[in-house]
């Protein structure tokens, strides 16, 4: 067994496993590189054979989503921790051994992500992660460096060691017992959220998950889905309703689910008079599967509640951040007050 396994799932990302792989070959030494390729159809699989005999390669015969492909590969990986990261994030050097030391200090720490600053603009936080991640009463999420579009620039406001409510999917650091222990990704989410989900179990388990700012890596950002694309759109608002349903209170769910679909609705009027047709109607078809498959989501639910029976959890911000953004101006995260 490998101590740490970098994982990268890759579905018709040939370009960035050209341009990003050879520097994580060099900056991973001691860990076991794999590519888990999710049914690309253009010739990826081809490519990593011919220029990287040294990379192990997983082949899934069809795209299962983040979820699914990350499942199947990682029942085949050997190894203490697993990396999950995407095939459009640069590392640097020294990125492992902060976060490896971290996990071996405490082993009450299940997931760690470090900081994820932009490839394009590199002095500023990455959308996807960035300097941690929590979520607000609501369930939105948001994260250190990132208040939903407002991103800052890194200063060095956020080179610490804390802990933080979810670690971004983009480079993930678990432990591999406890990723097996939880059942894996929600493959349902197919794609976005999924990262939220998981780490929420986590939390509800008993475990920590962690931000080393001793760690950097640079995330293009939409390698798969563009932040424009309807897809997306619909993925975010159908898996967020699916997120504070499986794990809020019975006390808070009662009156904040039909809240969130307000909110939700409000947001598909926004997309109406951008105009952004296509989104619009992303939201009200998410909406409407959501709860077309809501008794598959009470069984979740139901699930979950014999296994984790613990609503108190840590990192969530105790207030309105559509309130806290849109109508008092608080756009950087030291403005909040938890």
């Amino acid at each position: 067994m490998s101590e740490l396994a970098v994982v990268i799932l890759n579905y018709n990302g040939k370009k960035f496993l050209e341009q990003f792989l050879p520097t994580v070959i060099l900056h991973s030494e001691g860990a076991l590189i794999v590519v888990a390729d999710n049914g690309s159809s253009d010739d990826s699989v081809d490519f990593i054979r011919s220029f990287f005999p040294s990379v192990q390669l997983i082949s899934i015969e069809r795209n299962l989503g983040f979820c699914g492909g990350y499942n199947f590969a990682l029942k085949q990986v050997s190894a203490t921790y697993y990396v999950l990261l995407n095939s459009d994030v640069e590392v640097t050097n020294g990125w492992l051994h902060p976060i490896v030391s971290l996990f071996n200090r405490n082993p009450t720490i299940a997931a760690i992500q470090p900081k994820i600053l932009s490839f394009r603009r590199k002095t500023c936080f990455e959308y996807a992660g960035a300097a941690g991640g929590y979520l607000d009463a609501l369930g939105y999420p948001f994260c250190r460096g990132r208040i939903f579009d407002k991103l800052e620039e890194d200063h060095g406001q956020f080179n610490d060691t804390v802990p933080i409510f979810w670690a971004t999917g983009a480079c993930h650091f678990v432990r591999s017992t406890v990723f097996h222990e939880m059942g894996g990704l929600d493959e349902d989410y197919f794609a976005h959220m999924e990262e939220i989900d998981f780490c929420w179990r986590l939390k509800r388990a008993g475990y920590q998950i962690y931000f080393e700012g001793g760690s950097t890596v640079y995330h293009v950002g939409g390698g798969t889905l563009s932040s424009a694309s309807p897809k997306k759109t619909y993925l975010n608002f159908r898996n967020g309703m699916s997120l504070i349903f499986k794990h809020l209170p019975p006390s808070q769910l009662i009156w904040k689910l039909p809240l969130r679909v307000l909110l939700d609705w409000a947001a598909a009027v926004k997309f109406l008079l951008q105009p952004s047709p296509k989104d619009f109607l992303a939201v009200l078809k998410a909406q409407f599967d959501f709860f077309k498959n809501i008794q598959i989501e009470i069984r979740k639910r139901r699930g979950l509640a014999r296994k984790l029976n613990n609503f108190n959890v840590t990192q969530i911000y105790p207030k309105w951040l559509v309130v806290d953004y849109f109508l008092l101006g608080k756009i950087r995260f030291n403005e909040l007050r938890f």
